[in-house]
């Protein structure tokens, strides 16, 4: 049955203006994204012409007393510490995903989730705190010395165990983008069709066949998509990774060894910052930004690349 004449106008005027609130809402991201960059921009303007941006980005001092300011050791801790907090949580997050999909009855899984949720709505200082009483100790006592001992002919484990650094930060952030990855992970493993495990099984495969080569290539997309999203919530955090990377400004391939990330020396000093320092420190959120974007980028690229692949 066709709808009356009178009644279409009007329902094309609100389909049009509900389109047209949807497209303002989605430019809106773009407009607020630009003008936290042009802001940035402007105010750490006298920073980068007084020292050029590559040598800004190069150079390894930091000094406001005589207005020497270089990004390198903070873009360093930064990306250390992402790095090593993806390593630790992307195996346990898939695993424990498989575990919660795959294995684990329906009332375990409730149990078990539930400690996920939790651990996912933990403050960071919270994170922070237990960092600094619980595990720092256990790295300065067992885990570092354990470390040197055994892998202590590499670069990355050589040092005192002071359990300040960038293996204690990296660690904490592992803990805090688990449950992000995992929950999206279990979610992502949901949407596998049954028909593909029951083939599996059905040709032979055992459990963890079937989970290698039906499971994981199907969700693999998903997977890498649940992973930027953790990696995002590294790069940014802040006071956890502040509490527990010693706070220091030097670049060293020691593991063990106390840094400084992008977001820690934001929060440290823009409290008291002025002058070229502002500037400085104005800089060093573009350039965490910038970070950001092209490892957020290289990591969509590669889920598009996955889609094909399984497509």
């Amino acid at each position: 049955m066709t709808q009356p004449e009178e009644y279409r106008p009007r329902a094309n005027l609100a389909d049009r203006a509900f389109g047209a609130v949807l497209i303002a809402l989605g430019g809106a991201v773009f407009v607020i994204a630009g003008v936290i960059v042009l802001e940035l921009a402007k105010v750490s303007g006298p920073a980068v012409s007084k020292v050029g941006l590559g040598h800004f980005i190069r150079a390894s001092d930091w000094d406001a007393v005589r207005d020497a300011y270089g990004a390198a050791p903070f873009i360093y801790g930064t990306l250390v510490t992402s790095g090593i907090a993806i390593l630790l949580a992307l195996p346990a997050s898939v695993g424990l995903a498989l575990f919660l999909t795959e294995m684990v009855p329906a009332r375990v899984r409730t149990i078990v989730s539930f400690p996920i949720s939790i651990l996912a709505g933990i403050p960071s200082v919270v994170f922070g705190l237990w960092g600094l009483f619980v595990l720092a100790p256990i790295l300065r006592h067992q885990v570092e010395p354990f470390l040197a001992r055994t892998l202590g002919f590499l670069p990355w484990f050589k040092g005192p165990p002071i359990g300040l650094g960038y293996l204690a930060a990296g660690v904490i952030l592992a803990i805090m983008i688990l449950p992000t990855i995992t929950s999206i992970a279990v979610e992502v493993l949901r949407t596998v069709p049954g028909s593909l495990r029951e083939a599996a099984l059905a040709l032979g495969a055992t459990r963890w066949e079937m989970i290698r080569l039906s499971v994981l290539p199907y969700a693999r997309a998903g997977i890498l998509g649940a992973t930027i999203l953790g990696l995002g919530r590294a790069l940014g955090e802040t006071m956890a990774v502040t509490m527990l990377i010693g706070n220091s400004p030097t670049i060293s391939a020691s593991l063990f060894a106390p840094g400084y990330s992008l977001p820690a020396v934001i929060a440290n000093e823009f409290a008291e910052a002025s002058g070229m320092q502002t500037s400085a420190l104005a800089a060093l959120g573009l350039i965490l930004f910038g970070v950001t974007l092209v490892l957020n980028s290289l990591a969509r690229a590669l889920v598009r690349v996955s889609r094909r692949s399984v497509a």
